[in-house]
């Protein structure tokens, strides 16, 4: 019996679709489901709250890029990313890994990884990420989703997507909020250009986003 648990929990953390081309990889702070083809993520999700921001010693911002352990060859990826003119992209970003030294380095892995275009991933995208955070530590347990769709070209072993985007959940309001991105350099500075109806972004990636609780 025992074995039988432990065996369906491996199944759990590491899970492929029938096509192999994604792998769903479960790790403390957030799930990344990866595409194998493209090597970047479809979905990553995970809830931000206040406890994972708020904390006595923030953990430094790491720096080492790495392959997922789960699934280390198809994550494999710094020789594509280098000089490829691309950012290695956060999707969990690594703020929000501050208070949680394993959130932080896992944070890092490459299955984390979409490859942006410089000024998105530095600009707009950024500033998303800290108007989610500033969110989070006011209203508590916001549910995060985001994901990239497309490819413009190869680089390398790198699928790059055409769009980028992020869907969030505010629990204590039960709003939803969603933005698309084109993987390009922002026209607009303002977060507030991109945002668009969930329908857009569940008609864009294929997914569905129902009451998460």
């Amino acid at each position: 019996m025992l074995l039988k648990r432990l065996l369906l929990g491996l199944l759990l953390f590491v899970s492929f679709t029938v096509n192999a081309q994604t792998v769903v990889l479960k790790h403390k702070t957030y799930t990344s489901t990866y595409d194998t083809q493209k090597n970047y993520p479809v979905l990553v999700e995970y809830w931000l709250t206040k406890t994972m921001l708020v904390c006595d010693t923030r953990i430094p911002r790491g720096t080492s890029f790495k392959p997922d352990p789960l699934v280390p060859k198809q994550t494999d990826l710094q020789s594509s990313y280098d000089k490829s003119g691309y950012d290695r992209g956060h999707n969990m970003n690594a703020e929000d890994n501050r208070c949680d030294k394993q959130g932080m380095d896992e944070s890092f892995y490459f299955s984390n990884m979409t490859p942006q275009v410089p000024q998105l991933n530095r600009g707009v995208w950024k500033s998303l990420e800290t108007e989610v955070r500033e969110t989070a530590a006011v209203a508590d347990s916001v549910k995060v989703w985001m994901g990239s769709v497309g490819e413009i070209k190869k680089v390398g072993k790198l699928s790059i997507p055409t769009q980028c985007w992020k869907v969030i959940y505010i629990k204590k309001s039960g709003q939803y909020f969603a933005w698309i991105f084109p993987n390009e350099v922002p026209k607009d500075k303002a977060v507030k250009t991109y945002e668009v109806k969930v329908a857009d972004v569940e008609k864009l990636s294929g997914l569905k986003f129902g009451n998460p609780e």
